[in-house]
């Protein structure tokens, strides 16, 4: 019999355990900025190694992480990122990449298991060709576990193929990973697995 229910919503609605705050109570800080802050320093180089990744950067939220992230690899105002038509990043996040970085979103039909479907992703790229009438596509996004469609879980290999057409035309793949940890876990797979195609991952 089930007595305690999990709210798996957001990592806004969680809380944190007792030994949890007594850890961030009696962590050791100093100044992030000057890169001085132990504690930061191993959060980002623990992230990295999980994440097989390069180099990890500590932000305040996750729409800060997908911000960044879309900003670095966009960063010439009028690009374009490929993304899901009911992804976080387009619906739930103010607007930013637009307001703030000047990159314009072209959404693809998110299916019901949180995919967009390969061809639909490569007819949205726009040819380079245009770049003087249309936006230059830079980025293709992804939310893994996607949120809108019940926490459906992207695999891996679909995950690869999307960064083997993003690869074929030059452009970055990102994943926003706000769930990816239940990602992982529902699926089997180790998480550095799951973003191992993407150039960043939030």
């Amino acid at each position: 019999m089930v007595t305690k229910s999990v709210d798996l919503r957001s990592d806004t609605v969680t809380k944190p355990t007792e030994a949890m705050r007594a850890a961030m109570a009696t962590a050791e800080v100093d100044d992030d900025v000057l890169g001085a802050d132990p504690t930061a320093a191993r959060l980002e180089s623990e992230v990295a190694k999980i994440m097989g990744k390069e180099a990890g950067l500590f932000v305040a939220s996750g729409t800060m992480g997908n911000l960044i992230s879309v900003l670095v690899h966009c960063d010439i105002r009028g690009s374009e990122v490929i993304l899901g038509d009911n992804c976080h990043i387009h619906i739930y996040e103010n607007g930013g990449i637009s307001t703030i970085g000047g990159v314009h979103p072209r959404p693809v039909k998110n299916n019901d298991d949180g995919t967009m479907d390969i061809g639909l992703i490569e007819a949205a790229i726009r040819d380079p060709r245009g770049e003087i009438v249309y936006p230059t596509t830079r980025l293709i996004c992804l939310e893994n576990s996607h949120a809108n469609t019940g926490g459906r879980c992207l695999s891996a290999e679909y995950t690869d193929k999307v960064g083997e057409l993003a690869k074929k035309h030059g452009l970055k793949l990102h994943i926003d990973g706000a769930r990816i940890f239940n990602a992982s876990v529902a699926l089997g797979v180790p998480v550095n697995r799951l973003v191992q195609a993407a150039d960043s991952v939030s």
